[in-house]
């Protein structure tokens, strides 16, 4: 929750700190464990990944995640569950919302132009999904 000098201090808030960084620069040396918190991207620190997704869940939505729009436009009816951190602003997190790829060229997600901006104070679980390369990032 957001203390006194109105920093977010929580620990998915935490754990978002440490994607962000990851999907900026590729840290080296790592050995935690599966956790959405573990120090490289990929399987190994060797593998090539630029995104960590992840599923978010409000404390009122139950086991039903967050959908957004694929796209901007205001009749967009296609959602998606699956989002990449963007930005982190004190108790804001600004997301990418990420759409199946039908390619078939191996990697899970594509990148939209669809992003939004929540409240830290309103995501009560954080699912992270398998680190993956996303194009056009």
């Amino acid at each position: 929750m957001c203390n006194d000098n109105n920093r977010c201090e929580n620990c998915i808030s935490d754990i978002l700190k440490v994607i962000l960084l990851l999907q900026q620069s590729v840290c080296q040396n790592d050995s935690c464990l599966e956790t959405c918190d573990k120090g490289y991207l990929g399987q190994s620190c060797s593998n090539y990944c630029n995104t960590r997704p992840v599923t978010l869940y409000t404390c009122s939505s139950g086991s039903t995640p967050i959908a957004m729009p694929v796209s901007k436009s205001p009749t967009e009816t296609t959602t998606s569950t699956v989002f990449r951190l963007e930005k982190l602003d004190d108790c804001c997190a600004t997301f990418r919302v990420l759409a199946p790829n039908n390619t078939g060229s191996g990697f899970p997600f594509t990148a939209t132009n669809s992003f939004f901006t929540i409240n830290m104070n309103c995501i009560c679980i954080l699912r992270c999904l398998d680190d993956t390369f996303v194009d056009t990032i």
